[in-house]
């Protein structure tokens, strides 16, 4: 069963929602601020936060930059005014995964949440245990500021498309991922991501780990199957 956590300071939207969304078999949790998102985390775990952009104290872009910092992986649903893409924009940097614009019909904020937890599944499973970076051949990643730094100290910016893709590659080395995988691994909201894309990813991910033998090695390419990270993971 689906466990939702709605922050909206509109008490009428809080009711409304959480009702129509329980309809649907969900089990709805309800707060008007940061602190009662914060108050709901310590208490349950969720599989779905949705999040409105407008807040009072603390807007609602500033709690998901919040829970991306302290590596909440929930996966994220904002609120935003019709009209706002700024918030919008700046609320997938930070981590979100999808946007709603206000007003909208609840029956779509129910086909956006299938559609957010379908997809997070198939991402791959998170990665390994052990905190903040993850190493590689004597590269390291960095989950919170999504920072690569090279064996020899050189800070590399990956964009949001490289990471997840990145994150995918080491969240399941020595298996072979599909470019379907791959695809659902890098897609963002309201971008439509093929095969033909992930190809293109691949290549400026392995420019960015030297584009030599080494990073051609690293990931490989197995011929009518997909890719294949081939270095040592380590926490």
């Amino acid at each position: 069963m689906t466990r939702c956590l709605l922050i909206d300071d509109d008490e009428q939207i809080r009711t409304t929602l959480s009702d129509y969304l329980r309809g649907f078999g969900m089990v709805v949790d309800a707060a008007p601020d940061g602190a009662g998102l914060r108050e709901a985390l310590r208490a349950h775990t969720f599989q779905l936060i949705i999040l409105d952009v407008r807040l009072p104290g603390e807007s609602g872009l500033d709690l998901c930059r919040w829970l991306r910092q302290q590596q909440h992986t929930t996966p994220v649903i904002m609120l935003t005014a019709q009209g706002d893409p700024i918030s919008r924009v700046l609320g997938l940097e930070m981590g979100a995964d999808d946007y709603l614009g206000k007003p909208f019909e609840p029956r779509e904020l129910v086909a956006r949440i299938h559609a957010v937890l379908r997809r997070v599944p198939r991402a791959g499973p998170p990665l390994p245990e052990g905190g903040r970076y993850i190493h590689f051949d004597g590269w390291a990643l960095d989950s919170l500021q999504r920072l690569l730094t090279s064996p020899s100290h050189v800070i590399v910016a990956l964009s949001n498309a490289e990471y997840r893709l990145l994150t995918a590659f080491v969240s399941r080395p020595g298996c072979v991922l599909t470019r379907e995988q791959l695809v659902d691994a890098t897609a963002s909201a309201g971008a439509e991501v093929q095969g033909r894309s992930v190809d293109l990813a691949v290549s400026r991910l392995r420019q960015k780990l030297g584009n030599n033998q080494s990073a051609q090695a690293l990931i490989r390419t197995v011929r009518g199957e997909g890719y294949l990270f081939a270095g040592k993971v380590t926490p």
